[in-house]
């Protein structure tokens, strides 16, 4: 017998249970997430072994953050229509190169071809947000919001594992061989998308006859939907700022470069706390309220840290409390997407709103390397942060979260 509002054809194979499911759907997460949120550790060995401004390892990884972004809604798209897995597999083997190719790269150019737009492009077919698609699908409305959260902290866990991970490696063996140490560690994705749904089947969205044209039609129209996607921005842009640069940030200060890597280590221990506190918010109370308070309390975060005595204490409870509120709001911002449009297209609707994310990360990783380079401080992007904070927060305050409801069907739209 079938799960309550789980449709037999999204688990095909008596062994593919929900349970199998969401398992390697946190995988997926996990080693994305937690291979691409290293690279921070990578900026100061390797401007200083290649004789390169801080800008120009900035460029790179704020281009692959554009392309991960722009890529996301077409993988989303493929994903939607023909099942992630295809995707998935394939989004690994291009991650895998373009991580290996960093390694090589003598020029600024070929830093950009293989660590912006190779490995963006991987890290776009690979998205956390398709691997959260086929979790949600696997399991009734009423338990969607708490795997989201799952899902996203599992990606926290692997920030959690590869940070420290990663700077051992370094310190070991060398910057290079960290790159390559994460291009490998990526291709376990290639298994795990074979576990989840091959096909895009979705319960509870089968009475509803839509074209996936139409559904981003009608979600463009929908302000609550433009208002989600404009407040993102501003996550992209704290969560890439901090990712990449926060780690050179610690070291300009005078501390030891292990308190960087611990610093975002822990950032990545209490996301997972916060991820799923956040989804689990979200099953009870407003998820727009949330968010209000989410980027309320980074904003508050920021300033104190600018206007504390930078000791390692001081770096590590700044990031703790952003730890908490680092991607606690991805549960909330998908749950949204899917509470008011439905499942059918989920990937793809959300797709659109974290490419708004991506271009926030891209002006936060090239704002950071261009000031820095000529002023010699960050202090400026920080100060921005916490003005862009206060705006997201009074921008998620007028959504409407109800279910949208369709007034056409197939029989009135053709």
């Amino acid at each position: 017998m079938d799960k309550p509002g789980v449709d037999s054809t999204v688990l095909r194979g008596a062994w593919r249970t929900p349970l199998v499911v969401i398992a390697a759907g946190c995988l997926i997460a996990l080693l994305g997430f937690g291979a691409r949120s290293a690279y921070g550790l990578l900026l100061e060995p390797m401007t200083g072994a290649r004789g390169w401004g801080r800008e120009t390892f900035a460029v790179a990884i704020a281009i692959q953050n554009l392309v991960w972004g722009f890529g996301v809604p077409f993988a989303s798209m493929l994903a939607d229509r023909y099942g992630p897995t295809r995707v998935l597999a394939a989004g690994a083997v291009v991650y895998a190169l373009g991580t290996a190719g960093m390694a090589t790269a003598t020029t600024g150019v070929s830093l950009t071809l293989f660590g912006g737009v190779l490995t963006g492009l991987g890290i776009a077919l690979t998205s956390f947000s398709i691997a959260l698609a086929a979790m949600a699908r696997v399991v009734d409305p009423g338990r969607q919001s708490l795997v989201l959260g799952i899902g996203t902290s599992a990606g926290s866990l692997g920030q959690v594992i590869f940070s420290p991970l990663s700077q051992l490696v370094i310190a070991e063996y060398g910057w290079d061989s960290a790159l390559f140490f994460l291009a490998a560690s990526v291709l376990f994705i290639v298994p795990l998308a074979f576990v989840l749904p091959g096909n895009a089947a979705v319960s509870g969205d089968t009475k509803i006859e839509q074209r996936l044209g139409e559904a981003i039609l009608e979600a463009i129209r929908h302000r609550g939907y433009v208002l989600l996607t404009l407040g993102f921005f501003v996550c992209g842009f704290h969560v890439a700022f901090i990712t990449v640069h926060f780690p050179a940030y610690v070291k300009d200060l005078g501390l030891a470069p292990e308190v960087g890597a611990y610093a975002i280590a822990i950032i990545g221990l209490c996301n997972i706390v916060g991820a799923f506190l956040s989804g689990l918010a979200g099953q009870r109370w407003p998820k727009k309220n949330g968010l209000v308070v989410i980027y309320s309390l980074r904003a508050v975060a920021i300033a104190s840290l600018l206007l504390a005595d930078k000791t390692p204490s001081a770096i590590y409870l700044f990031a703790a409390v952003m730890g908490f509120l680092w991607l606690s709001t991805v549960p909330l911002t998908s749950g949204i997407v899917a509470q008011v449009f439905g499942l059918r297209f989920m990937a793809t609707l959300f797709g659109i709103v974290f490419l708004s994310h991506q271009l926030g990360s891209f002006l936060g990783v090239w704002l950071g390397g261009f000031l820095f380079d000529r002023t010699g401080t960050y202090d400026v992007v920080w100060w921005t942060g916490v003005v862009l904070s206060v705006i997201a927060a009074l921008v998620h305050v007028p959504i409407n979260e109800r279910p949208l409801q369709r007034v056409y069907s197939a029989a009135t739209r053709n």
